[in-house]
């Protein structure tokens, strides 16, 4: 199945609400040291399309009875997407069948597709874990650099696009001095910030000793994945609520066990028309 229900390892912390998750890629190019895809996807690095994409689409599109989050492990605007124009198409198939449509991307390639979003139940929610775009290529080498990702953002905005960002993750001695400063830079094109805080697994913990000391944290184990000690997360996130409230931006956490208000975790309140 391409369409399949979301369920993140069945995770007890997961405040998201029933969904499906789609992609047009298998794995990911961008590459991101703290990207988890690498313990269950081969080759994770490198995006492929799915085979007989579009067919198999068109035949389950009909099935969806709620919105659809396109993507969740493998962005559906990977570099290879400039060349392949798949994720194009699969728009151009929801719209069709008037699927409401969560994107969510690092990339500003979401911008050229403005056309058929503005015309759909469709919002956008956009990475952005750094202002810096030097810390960003050390983070995120293949992804578009922040200020393109900000750009994006003022464009979807501007053409009435639902927009929010996720600001996600936070790694403390890397970005976590700067969370204030993203809300800020954010704040005028979008309604809703959901956050979370760095969450390796064995593959990404290796990755991720060429930024932090992974050494000098005593990560709490929960399944396959590590976390933060629950009052050091507790606290950057607080300061992202904080921001947001300053700008009257919805905030949610991500697999936090960190209490909210916001009307939805990952910002699904914001395609038009659904609830």
């Amino acid at each position: 199945m391409l369409i399949t229900p979301f369920d993140p390892w069945k995770s007890s912390m997961c405040t998201c609400p029933k969904k499906y998750s789609f992609s047009p890629y298998t794995g990911c190019s961008h590459a991101c040291l703290y990207c988890y895809i690498t313990s269950y996807i081969p080759n994770a690095f490198h995006a492929r399309l799915k085979k007989d994409l579009f067919r198999r689409l068109k035949k389950e599109v009909g099935k969806v009875d709620t919105y659809i989050s396109m993507s969740n492990s493998s962005d559906p605007y990977t570099p290879e997407e400039e060349e392949l124009g798949a994720t194009r198409k699969c728009l151009k198939i929801f719209k069709e069948k008037d699927v409401p449509l969560l994107i969510i991307t690092k990339s500003n390639m979401v911008a050229r597709d403005i056309d058929i979003l503005s015309d759909m139940r469709a919002s956008v929610s956009i990475t952005i874990t750094t202002l810096r775009d030097e810390i960003a290529k050390k983070m995120e080498p293949y992804a578009p650099p922040p200020s393109k990702r900000l750009e994006a953002l003022k464009n979807l905005s501007k053409d009435g696009i639902p927009c929010s960002v996720r600001l996600d993750p936070i790694i403390p001695g890397i970005n976590e001095g700067e969370v204030e400063k993203i809300v800020e830079a954010v704040a005028p094109y979008v309604h809703h910030i959901v956050s979370s805080t760095i969450k390796p697994r064995n593959d990404s913990m290796k990755r991720m000793g060429a930024l932090i000391d992974m050494d000098a944290y005593e990560w709490e184990r929960h399944g396959n994945t590590f976390y933060l000690p629950r009052e050091m997360r507790f606290e950057m996130l607080k300061r992202v609520e904080e921001a947001c409230r300053q700008h009257e931006i919805s905030f949610a956490a991500c697999r936090e066990g960190y209490k909210f208000r916001a009307k939805s975790c990952d910002g699904s309140h914001l395609i038009p028309s659904y609830k």
